[in-house]
Order: C-alpha cells, then sequence, then structure tokens
C-alpha cells in the first residue's frame, strides 16, 4: 500500500502518530469487523447472534461489539431485521459525547447533518432520551433513499428523514440541543478498509474539504441552541479537517471546547482539540471527533405553533389502522392514500418542520388504507409499533432465506 508522501509528512509531530507503526498496519491490511446491537429489537447479548464467533466489547459503545471473523451478513435475516448494524468502530465514538455532556432523562431535539448511509443515526437513535426527535438529514437525494432504508430496518417512530443543503436548518433558529456534523472529508483514515481512496486523495483536495467544512458548520451554526452541543467528526488524519477546524469554530463562531473522558488503555490520543483514533493505537479505522458548546445567544425554547393543521382519518379508519398497532399514544397522519404513524407529542414540531424542510420520510409508514382495508407497509413489520395481536410465523433460517430471496417457500409447519 502506497500511502501519499505528503500526507506522511504532513502527519510529522502530531499527537499519536508513529510513522513506523502507522505505514506498517496499513501494509499489513488486516481487516476489522464490528457491529452494534438495535436495543429496541434485542435483549440478549452479541454472542447468541453469532453463535461460533467470538465477540468482544467495544469499550466506548454500550452496544458495539467487535467479531473475531467477518460472517456472511447478506444471508443473515436477523442483519435484515435491523436486529443489528454493521459498523466501523472507532465511528461509534460520538456516544461518549452524548452521555457524558447530556442530560440522559430529558427529551432532546437532534439534528444528524451528514447522515447516510444511517450509522450514527442509527446509533443516536438508540442512545437518545426517551420522546426524544432526531431529524437525519442527507443533502445528496440518491443517498438521502439509501438513509431512509436504514432507518426505517433500525424501526423506531421518533425520526424525521430529510434531503437539505445545511444552509436551509439556518431559518430553524436554537431548535436543536445537538448537531451532529460527520463531515465530508478527504478520506484518509479509511485507506486502511478502501486502498482505491489513496489514488483521489490530494493536498488540494484536503483544503477544499476544510473550507467545506466551515461553510457547512456555520450554515448550521444558527440552528443550534445557546448551551446546545455540537459534535465534529471526520475519517481524515489531515489536520486542517481536524483540530484547525476546531480552533476555527472557536475563534470564530466563539464556541467553547469540552474535553471527553476516556477509559484507561482505550488507546485514543487526546490532541488538545478534539480525539484521534490512529488505527495502531485503536482497534479501529482513522478517526477524529471534537465535542464543542455553543456559548453565544439567549436561551429560549422555540414553541411551534399550529400554521396548518395535518389532516387526520375519520374514527372509522382509525379503527383499522389502530388494530395493527400497539396501545399508545399516537397521531395517524394520512397521505393521500398512504398513512404514516408520528409519535403524538410531537405532531405541532412534526407540522412545522414540513413546513421548512424537504421531508423524504417520517416516524412509520403503516401503509395504504383501500376501503375498509390496511395493506401494512414493510416499515410496520420493521418497526417496534406492529402490535402483537397481528399473527406471527416463526421460520428456520433457512426458509427465513428463501422469503428474503422471493423464492416460495413453506412455513415450516
Amino acid at each position: 500500500m502506497n500511502l501519499p508522501p505528503a500526507l506522511l509528512t504532513s502527519l510529522i509531530g502530531l499527537p499519536g502518530y508513529e510513522a513506523g507503526a502507522f505505514t506498517a498496519v496499513h501494509e499489513a491490511g488486516a481487516q476489522l469487523t464490528s457491529i452494534r446491537i438495535n436495543p429496541a429489537k434485542v435483549t440478549n447479548e452479541a454472542a447468541a447472534l453469532f453463535p461460533g464467533i467470538n465477540t468482544t466489547p467495544i469499550p466506548w459503545a454500550e452496544k458495539g461489539y467487535y467479531l473475531s471473523e467477518r460472517p456472511s451478513f447478506t444471508f443473515d435475516p436477523l442483519f435484515h431485521a435491523g436486529c443489528y448494524y454493521v459498523q466501523e468502530a472507532s465511528s461509534m465514538l460520538p456516544e461518549l459525547a452524548i452521555r457524558q455532556h447530556t442530560d440522559e432523562a430529558t427529551p432532546l431535539r437532534v439534528l444528524d447533518l451528514c447522515a447516510a448511509p444511517g450509522g450514527k443515526s442509527t446509533h443516536l437513535q438508540s442512545i437518545l432520551p426517551q420522546d426524544s426527535l432526531l431529524v437525519s438529514n442527507e443533502v445528496i437525494r440518491s443517498r438521502a433513499g439509501i438513509l431512509k432504508d436504514n432507518m426505517i430496518k433500525w424501526g423506531s417512530a421518533n425520526v424525521v428523514v430529510t434531503n437539505n443543503d445545511p444552509a436551509d436548518f439556518s431559518r430553524l433558529q436554537h431548535y436543536f440541543d445537538i448537531i451532529l456534523a460527520d463531515a465530508p472529508c478527504s478520506g484518509s483514515g479509511l485507506f486502511r478498509r478502501d486502498p482505491d481512496a489513496i489514488s483521489e486523495w490530494s493536498e488540494n483536495n484536503v483544503q477544499l474539504c476544510s473550507q467545506r467544512q466551515q461553510r457547512i458548520l456555520a450554515d448550521a451554526w444558527p440552528a443550534l441552541k445557546p448551551g446546545g452541543l455540537l459534535i465534529y467528526s471526520t475519517c481524515s488524519y489531515s489536520q486542517p479537517e481536524d483540530e484547525a477546524i476546531v480552533q476555527w469554530m472557536i475563534k470564530e463562531l466563539k464556541a467553547e471546547y469540552l474535553p471527553l473522558q476516556l477509559a484507561a488503555g482505550s488507546g485514543i490520543t487526546d490532541t488538545g482539540h478534539g480525539y484521534r483514533c490512529w488505527p495502531h493505537l485503536v482497534a479501529g479505522e482513522g478517526f477524529f471527533i471534537a465535542c464543542l458548546r455553543k456559548t453565544t445567544g439567549e436561551e429560549n425554547d422555540v414553541i411551534y405553533k399550529w400554521k396548518e393543521k395535518p389532516a387526520t382519518l375519520n374514527k372509522q379508519q382509525a379503527a383499522v389502522v389502530s388494530a395493527w398497532i400497539r396501545e399508545g399514544d399516537h397521531f395517524l397522519l394520512p397521505n393521500e392514500n398512504t398513512i404514516y404513524i408520528w409519535p403524538v407529542n410531537r405532531v405541532a414540531e412534526l407540522a412545522a418542520l414540513r413546513l421548512q424542510l424537504r421531508f423524504v420520510y417520517s416516524g412509520v409508514l403503516a401503509g395504504e388504507l383501500v376501503r375498509d382495508k390496511l395493506i401494512p407497509a414493510h416499515a410496520l413489520a420493521m418497526s417496534t409499533l406492529l402490535s402483537k395481536e397481528v399473527k406471527q410465523y416463526s421460520l428456520s433460517k433457512e426458509t427465513a432465506i428463501q422469503y428474503l430471496q422471493r423464492k416460495e417457500f413453506l412455513p415450516d409447519d
């Protein structure tokens, strides 16, 4: 693996960088496999999901595990059911910032600004306090579709998938308690996993990415509450995309840098303006994260009033749909013939946000109402809202795979 000489030169002197060990770990080409369990769907330990494979906890992620070998996820029905997400271990670090710098008992409004394909958004859904609201955004329309699919698979109703430019969020002034910006970057932290990315790396691209990252952060900054938390991350080793961006936020946006408490022996390097995962020190790929608090502006809770009340179902229609849904406080939103389920405590906000943002998906799609019947959607089956009264059949793994392949199959009984 021929790492760019200009990159190696630029890393000299950075905390944690050891030229020989850094080069050796890339040349070794070892591939790590890690997953994160969906606690809304799985209550047992990771070992039960992967018989015959050793599982080791990831120190900074409560539901994250390393796997001793890579199974065939494509042929695992539990993967398709959203029981776990295959995610690189280093990129699970935002959990530390959330747990250490927020009140885990208070519902939060959270924006995942650059969310596709959905690793960090599904992670956020699992660790945010109950009744929180997650806006999961992707600026590229095709990638927003992938993000939507993964959020549906994860199964929660407290999410909105949007397709907006970061500048669009500036009109939601002081709305979000947390903004996670996993910014587009030059990608050097992924060289070991994707050697082809080496040919696309250049010093010029690093500078272009740095400028883009500043624009993204400046555009989204007004949407963060005073006292709110911004979590910034990249998969780049380059200082102009990492510590230099944090220093820019402190100077230009008057942000306050917040340290993280690291477990002893984690291998994560504290650089003074963020935290680096070096692959020769951490069981993971290259990653940078920093946590900052907004110190400017007056604190005020944004209250949304009805501008345009969403349509509702009549009693007969509501009864038909409700028969498919577990008991609880749900708002049933008709959209032509399809029905979406929204968290009842967020209806006013979601209705207002729908006027401001390009919604790709929201809540849970229940299905299509045809006369006096509901044709249930796949999303309802993937969700945690499906009523236990709906008949279900258990299949063997072999039969489940036949089903996933859209082949003819017979239930095992």
